[in-house]
């Protein structure tokens, strides 16, 4: 069983950064597809980011230039830095894991087998 948990949320002021890390325990992420999902109130859920094992990275518009995922799967860890935060940034963001071997990623989110419980992002002056 493959358990993620996300930290590095808070409030940031529009135009800030910050750093999402997600740890994941419990089997070898290097088999995995990750993928960063955010759900703002009254919502659906949108795909963010997601990286492949071979590093191919994909974004949402909303984010490109932004945001920048990556990967170092000898800690475990994903991350995704957020640059030049929006108020429409506002969200739970959630990472999530695909066993998947391809050198490819989606941001569908209905392949993703494992989530962590979220990390609120709060862009507000």
């Amino acid at each position: 069983q493959l358990r993620l948990v996300e930290s590095g949320g808070g409030l940031v002021q529009p135009g800030g950064s910050l750093r999402l890390s997600c740890a994941a325990s419990g089997l070898t992420l290097d088999y995995y597809v990750i993928g960063w999902f955010r759900q703002a109130p009254g919502k659906e859920r949108e795909g963010v980011s997601c990286i492949s094992r071979s590093g191919s990275t994909n974004y949402a518009d909303s984010v490109k230039g932004r945001f920048t995922i990556s990967r170092d799967n000898a800690k475990e860890m994903v991350y995704l830095q957020m640059n030049r935060l929006k108020p429409e940034d506002t969200a739970v963001y959630y990472c999530a894991a695909d066993y998947n071997l391809s050198s490819v990623c989606g941001r569908s989110s209905v392949p993703y087998e494992y989530w962590g419980q979220g990390t609120q992002v709060t862009v507000s002056s």
